[in-house]
């Protein structure tokens, strides 16, 4: 193979994040009593990304988006309720919804017959831990690290320091970081100095090529390009 090692991102590469996310925003609200969560979508998104970019820059802790994301909801919102209680069955929701894109599985299961694979996820341990007990992923994967539980996170260096120890500290010229986000997956494996694979599946315009190894639209254009 031309990748032996392959480092997979879960959340919008593997996993229906957007539809997981939904799922679990509507059920929280709805809880809550708020009846039309939908007027509150874009001011959630936009807090949380807001919060994940902090993450991403070393800001934050990935557990500290849990509450805060909450937090400044009802703060900007006006919203009567608990955010600690938003928080625990948001986090319920996102585990219990949500599915693998299509060809996902059949994909995990070809590239495990002849590569060493990691799951290399930014999220809190108890989504990504119950999206992958009840997807069955975990049979696929060596090595599964999650910045929730390692307290470090993408595009940082820690976390890949993290998942090469744990696959047996694999040479770095025959690894590849698949995922699609260019500020996470795919920084974060230039700065540790492996290949990168930008899983683009809407075509999004690409301002920085030199941070791109390769780019597919489609899951299984990977295998055309590990094999």
């Amino acid at each position: 193979m031309r990748y032996p090692t392959i480092l997979l991102d879960l959340d919008h590469t593997l996993l229906d994040s957007d539809a997981s996310e939904k799922a679990a925003f509507e059920q929280t609200l709805r809880a809550v009593g708020v009846q039309e969560p939908a007027a509150y979508v874009d001011d959630y998104r936009r807090i949380n990304l807001a919060l994940w970019k902090r993450v991403e820059h070393g800001e934050l802790r990935p557990q500290d988006v849990r509450n805060l994301r909450f937090e400044a909801l009802i703060k900007e919102r006006n919203i009567n309720a608990d955010a600690a209680d938003m928080a625990d069955r948001f986090v319920h929701g996102l585990g219990a919804n949500g599915n693998l894109y299509d060809g996902a599985l059949l994909l995990l299961q070809s590239l495990s017959e002849s590569a060493s694979l990691a799951l290399v996820t930014n999220g809190l341990s108890e989504v990504q831990r119950a999206r992958i007990a009840r997807t069955g992923i975990e049979m696929f994967f060596d090595a599964i690290v999650i910045s929730g539980e390692v307290g470090t996170a993408k595009p940082g260096t820690d976390i890949f320091d993290i998942t090469f120890e744990a696959l047996g500290t694999p040479d770095k010229a025959g690894a590849l970081m698949v995922g699609d986000s260019l500020s996470s997956d795919i920084q974060g494996g230039v700065n540790y100095g492996i290949d990168t694979c930008w899983y683009n599946p809407h075509g999004k315009p690409l301002d920085r090529p030199e941070l791109v190894t390769h780019e597919i639209l489609t899951l299984k254009d990977l295998l055309k390009v590990v094999l």
